[in-house]
């Protein structure tokens, strides 16, 4: 009941006025949320696809988002003529169907069918929502009012979306507390979109970014094709920027914040950098810590701004306020023609971010030359000794983060690749060599042993195949590195962890590598990485640069730099 009246009050902020209900017993939780609440005119109708196409004409007359509710099973059918019709016309419908928990599925439970993505192509957006819990009501509003946004102003225009609610008995009950909206009544997403030029940029968010002192810029994902302007906007409003290390290059540069996953775990570091203003750019960061951080400042007095030209809600924290639809390049460009104040902004804000981050570069620097033959010290090396006209392809899990948490600034920094759209460590060897293909400086995966051997096949090459020239320099921990930061290893013994998270593998990544007729080196000392690039340089074809760690110790050193960084970062607020 908690969560029907959630999601109905986000439909009314969010533009609903209209709902349709076809009677019926699962969904009695969200038929009662629509009609006790006096903002919505409802409608009753015994037939479902009467009810449906009695929607969509309120719907095609008004051009709102109009909300349809149906119980479960062949009910929900029935509104399937409607749903086409709406995606065709482009009317926005809100097709609600309850459904019956993941118990009643498949053992013949009454009006139980498969209505997950019933209705196919048709819709612009489907939601599949559990039983609703306490894990998922920080979400509520999310879901309701991104409903309304992908039926109002997804990327395909208008058209129906469907959300289907799995109840269970008991149905029916009190309403002790919801979860609290964005305040004056403001759907908890608003989504700005501008398909044609944006010059002026839109005045909301002009007269937003205006407003606010204490800015920040994330900005993911891959190499941005245009990262000039929001470079020269955040150095023009002094706002810090935290980028991955695929989307801007790690070049030096007073906004650019490079060491933020490691100062920004500690609450007090953390509660003195506290933002009005948080502007995403692109896909999300995979950093647990950043992901926090957006949650820690989810309420209202700290807004999120997302843009991304895709359309897509790049927000698994479920924290944004407003998206926009626009081209990152193209938005900032328009700012920085349309704001009239001169470079001078005040710059205590990013000065406390500047001296946290060179705080922590220079303890990381200190740190690693006591612990010279780490896997946080073997990233730093291997990114220093690359140049600007070299491409630096990262496998997803361990390698990236040690690039973007551990590597320094440095002029010419290389360019960073990573398969990180689902962040799999799946084929990496083999677009390590596509990428190689293409590029005209030098290529170098970085990339652990399991996932080293995952894609062998990526080193097997037909006779009239011309081989692309690459060198990846393979961590080699005897397993999957990353299981060790989790709870596993404390939570199981240690022999049931080694065996079903370590996954120590019998094969000598050397020995396989010569087999299939790769140059191999193995080197102990990080300080030597340098050298063995420039031998894989002299070698055409595929070079192979080992280097032999162990996964406890570099457990103890991330937590020691974590710990070295948080004391560097503290000490100069």
């Amino acid at each position: 009941m908690e969560f029907s009246a959630a999601f109905v009050d986000e439909w009314v902020r969010s533009g609903v006025r209209h709902a349709v209900i076809a009677p019926g017993s699962r969904s009695s939780a969200l038929a009662l949320a629509l009609l006790t609440d006096a903002r919505i005119d409802v409608s009753m109708r015994l037939d479902e696809r009467s009810a449906a196409f009695f929607a969509l004409g309120i719907a095609l007359s008004t051009m709102t988002p109009v909300v349809m509710l149906t119980t479960s099973g062949t009910a929900a059918a029935e509104v399937h003529a409607a749903v086409i019709e709406s995606d065709l016309a482009q009317v926005p419908l809100i097709i609600a169907t309850a459904d019956r928990p993941v118990e009643l599925h498949d053992v013949h439970a009454p009006q139980t069918v498969r209505q997950s993505n019933l209705f196919a192509n048709a819709l612009r957006y489907f939601l599949d929502l559990a039983v609703p819990s306490e894990e998922t009501r920080p979400y509520w509003r999310s879901f309701a009012s991104r409903l309304v946004a992908e039926a109002t102003k997804g990327a395909k225009g208008a058209g129906p979306v469907q959300v289907n609610i799995a109840f269970r008995e008991p149905i029916v009950g009190t309403v002790e507390s919801v979860p609290e909206g964005r305040p004056d009544g403001a759907p908890w997403h608003e989504v700005i979109r501008d398909d044609e030029s944006i010059t002026p940029p839109p005045q909301r968010i002009v007269d937003l970014f205006d407003s606010k002192q204490r800015g920040v810029l994330i900005v993911g994902g891959a190499q941005l094709a245009d990262p000039a302007p929001i470079v020269e906007y955040a150095e023009r409003r002094a706002w810090p920027i935290i980028g991955d290390a695929r989307a801007i290059r790690r070049t030096p540069n007073r906004v650019l914040i490079g060491h933020a996953d490691q100062f920004l775990r500690s609450p007090g570091v953390t509660e003195a950098l506290r933002p009005e203003l948080i502007v995403h750019v692109g896909t999300p960061h995979a950093s647990k810590t950043l992901m926090g951080w957006n949650e820690r400042w989810s309420d209202e007095s700290v807004i999120h701004v997302f843009v991304d030209q895709t359309g897509g809600f790049a927000d698994p924290e479920r924290v944004g306020a407003i998206f926009a639809t626009v081209a990152p390049g193209r938005l900032f460009r328009s700012l920085l023609a349309s704001d009239a104040r001169s470079d001078d902004a005040p710059s205590e804000w990013l000065e406390k971010w500047r001296r946290c981050d060179d705080a922590v570069d220079r303890e990381i620097e200190k740190a690693l030359e006591r612990m010279p033959r780490s896997e946080p010290a073997v990233a730093r090396a291997l990114f220093r000794a690359l140049n600007a006209s070299d491409t630096l392809f990262c496998s997803s899990s361990m390698p990236v983060r040690d690039i973007e948490w551990f590597a320094g600034p440095q002029t010419g920094a290389p360019r960073v690749l990573a398969n990180r759209g689902a962040n799999g460590i799946d084929g990496v060897v083999s677009s390590v060599l596509g990428a190689a293909k293409t590029s005209s400086g030098r290529t170098v995966g970085f990339v652990g042993d399991l996932a080293f051997l995952h894609d062998l096949s990526g080193l097997v090459w037909g006779r009239n195949e011309e081989v692309p020239s690459a060198t990846f320099v393979v961590i080699d921990n005897q397993g999957g590195g990353i299981f060790s930061f989790l709870d596993y290893p404390s939570a199981v013994e240690p022999a049931t962890f080694e065996r079903g998270f370590g996954t120590p593998q019998g094969s000598s990544i050397a020995q396989v590598a010569r087999a299939l007729g790769c140059h191999v080196q193995s080197i102990e000392d990080p300080g030597a990485l340098s050298g063995a690039l420039e031998r894989s340089a002299l070698v055409s074809g595929i070079s192979i640069v080992i280097v032999a760690t162990d996964r406890d110790e570099n457990v103890e050193v991330h937590r020691e730099l974590a710990r070295a960084s948080i004391e560097a970062a503290t000490s100069v607020l």
